[in-house]
């Protein structure tokens, strides 16, 4: 089976794992500050905060945002469930304003059109590894006076306009096993912002800001040395990793092109995409349903994916929640019937590749 993701961890990776074993330093200490360093020097702030996980990156920046009940934060619908689970964590109401479909991003428009008075945060989903229309988000964030905060978990090395992910408002990133960069799990905070980098620092370590000197009611979201020295190696690797899925998403894109009822991932001018995900959409004009495609790849040994198979709030216990307020969004609900993402991770080969476009084209009788 080809997987739809792989994690290969190398020689990099346990010489730093080993060196932090042999220091007695386990939690969090100089290797999780030099993986901070690294990283935001990588996105281009001054600042960038490790955390236990993409969750928390979100809700660490919420809460350090001072956003809780009577806040209302604008989302995406169609992006993984801790985006509003964080949300919903601090207290605040979620609105959800529609996607393109094309590229699978929040609308600005949409946007617009639902932020209020009450709106403290506008919260894009980069989904699959594309930025957001970022100028637009920063514009609408500042006019209503509003936070722009970047769910950016899928977008290592993304950038719109020459400016990273993440350095266009707060970037919250997952370092979860199966994303660009992983840790195992871990998430990171960016900001050129000094009062938030300190109160998340602060808020992160228990609300100390010294040992036993407690400045807010504060959490353990610290990461550990442990995993930051698994995520070192890659992220200094990070160009080399990005062009990799960049080349095998340009091989899918020429190999699928003008297969009846396949959509292959738009990239629109101005933005770059790292290709978290490589997702098609198999629309009503193909020869076979989503679900029968992903079944048909499976019997050829080609793993696939469905990033995600409902809107994100379209399950009980949500749609019974007064905080999460629910409208019709039919771009969002057709990409959530017509989505499958193919292998376009950093170890396919030439024959992998060769066997994942044969089989899509198989499949679909091209």
């Amino acid at each position: 089976m080809i997987p739809v993701s792989r994690v290969e961890l190398g020689p990099d990776e346990e010489r730093l794992v080993l060196e932090v074993l042999r220091s007695g330093q386990l939690a969090q200490g100089p290797m999780v500050a030099r993986l901070e360093e690294l990283f935001a020097t990588t996105v281009g702030v001054p600042h960038a905060i490790a955390v236990n996980s993409g969750t928390t990156a979100l809700v660490a920046t919420l809460q350090a945002l001072g956003i809780g009940p009577g806040d209302e934060v604008v989302t995406s619908p169609f992006t993984f469930v801790a985006t509003l689970n964080a949300v919903l964590e601090c207290g605040a109401d979620v609105r959800f304003a529609d996607i393109s479909l094309d590229d699978f991003q929040l609308d600005p428009e949409a946007a617009a059109a639902v932020v209020s008075d009450r709106t403290g945060v506008v919260l894009p989903v980069h989904l699959y590894g594309l930025p957001a229309d970022l100028p637009a988000f920063a514009e609408l964030a500042a006019r209503h006076g509003a936070a722009l905060v970047e769910d950016a978990a899928q977008a290592h090395g993304a950038e719109v306009q020459g400016r990273p992910a993440g350095a266009w408002g707060i970037g919250c990133f997952s370092l979860y096993a199966t994303k660009n960069i992983t840790t195992g799990e871990g998430g990171m905070v960016t900001t050129a912002d000094d009062d938030f980098a300190d109160r998340l620092r602060v808020l992160r370590n228990q609300g100390m800001r010294a040992r036993y000197q407690y400045e807010v009611p504060g959490h353990n979201y610290r990461l550990t040395d442990l995993q930051a020295a698994v995520g070192i190696p890659q992220l200094e690797r990070l160009d080399d990793i990005t062009k990799r899925r960049r080349q095998h998403a340009a091989r899918l894109d020429e190999g699928l092109a003008g297969v009846p009822g396949l959509v292959t991932p738009v990239v629109r001018p101005g933005r770059t995409h790292v290709y978290h995900q490589y997702t098609v959409r198999v629309t009503d004009e193909a020869r076979l349903s989503r679900d029968e495609l992903a079944a048909a790849l499976a019997e050829r040994g080609v793993g696939s994916g469905v990033y995600y198979p409902r809107v994100v709030f379209d399950y009980d216990c949500y749609l019974h929640d007064p905080r999460v307020h629910v409208d019709d969004m039919p771009n969002a609900e057709r990409a959530a019937r017509e989505v499958l993402s193919l292998p376009v991770h950093p170890h396919l080969d030439d024959t992998d590749l060769d066997v994942v476009i044969g089989s899509v084209r198989e499949a679909l009788g091209c």
